[in-house]
């Protein structure tokens, strides 16, 4: 069994979308400005200029704002705003559960974990998809149905470094170039512009929980993945990448009957609140085989 309520901290989903993306996403006037700093050329500079000496003078304001423990990372000099947006933690500031049928956060996020099946539809970073959109391989969706999509949303002031979650081997990183339209093919909102999230992904085949899909997607402008390996053998904790400037997020998508999720994450995902976990926390079991 799961162990008991850990009472984490939650935030209610709602609470998510506001502020510049409101009118970014329901305001004519936001909508024009979001088509022209996500096209590519923009993302470029923004992204060149945030690897450049001179972007460091963004750090000191960045800190102060976002209210971040600076003295929780590694003590150096940062070169760029990017250097410092990748900064490393101290090992001794997170705690790794290192158990074999524990399923461990791959990061610091706010996590919902919902069920799949037939008619699921996941907001994602202000987007919506089916698992089969998130791959674009209905082949491979259909081996999640009745598992779990695990929703990781990274914070700008988050730290952007993530991890395997488990001991075992992957196969190569698939990416998909995101694409902004000026309609949506899936219509549940009341805004008319639909955009995918730039992603990779690759599939993970664990010892504990099966086969599982590891997602990362970038934010709207930049947020560029930054993935350390290709095929690769790889050890429970161990670093697997690092996003770079912008905020973003982590899907896994794991099998039916490979995990139980820890109680307190799922009703909090019903009630409407995100949960606050930290890289290599406790988030479930493995499945005992009946």
């Amino acid at each position: 069994m799961v162990d008991e309520m850990i009472k984490r901290e939650r935030i209610s989903i709602e609470d998510t979308f506001q502020g510049p993306i409101v009118f970014l996403y329901r305001n004519r006037i936001g909508r024009f400005f979001l088509k022209i700093i996500t096209l590519p050329t923009i993302s470029k500079i923004a992204g060149w200029f945030m690897d450049k000496k001179i972007s460091a003078f963004a750090i000191k304001r960045f800190v102060k704002k976002n209210n971040i423990d600076i003295d929780e990372y590694e003590e150096r000099k940062y070169t760029s705003y990017n250097d410092f947006f990748t900064r490393k933690i101290k090992s001794e500031c997170r705690k790794f559960d290192m158990n074999k049928n524990s399923l461990i956060s791959p990061c610091d996020s706010k996590l919902t974990v919902y069920s799949i099946d037939d008619k699921s539809i996941f907001k994602i970073k202000n987007s919506y998809y089916r698992v089969e959109d998130l791959l674009k391989d209905k082949s491979l969706a259909k081996k999640y149905k009745d598992g779990y999509c695990l929703i990781f949303r990274l914070c700008i002031d988050d730290y952007h470094r993530y991890c395997y979650i488990d001991d075992g081997t992957k196969n190569e990183n698939k990416f998909i170039k995101g694409v902004l339209y000026t309609v949506r093919p899936i219509a549940l909102e009341n805004y008319n512009i639909y955009k995918e999230n730039s992603r990779e992904y690759t599939t993970l085949k664990t010892k504990n929980f099966g086969d599982v899909i590891h997602i990362e997607v970038g934010a709207t402008i930049v947020g560029r993945i930054k993935n350390h390996h290709e095929k690769y053998s790889f050890s429970k904790g161990e670093e697997k990448g690092m996003f770079e400037f912008g905020g973003s997020t982590i899907v896994l998508l794991i099998e039916k009957d490979k995990v139980t999720i820890d109680k307190e994450i799922l009703d909090n995902t019903s009630q409407g609140y995100e949960t606050v976990v930290k890289i290599g926390e406790k988030i479930g079991i493995k499945k005992s085989k009946k």
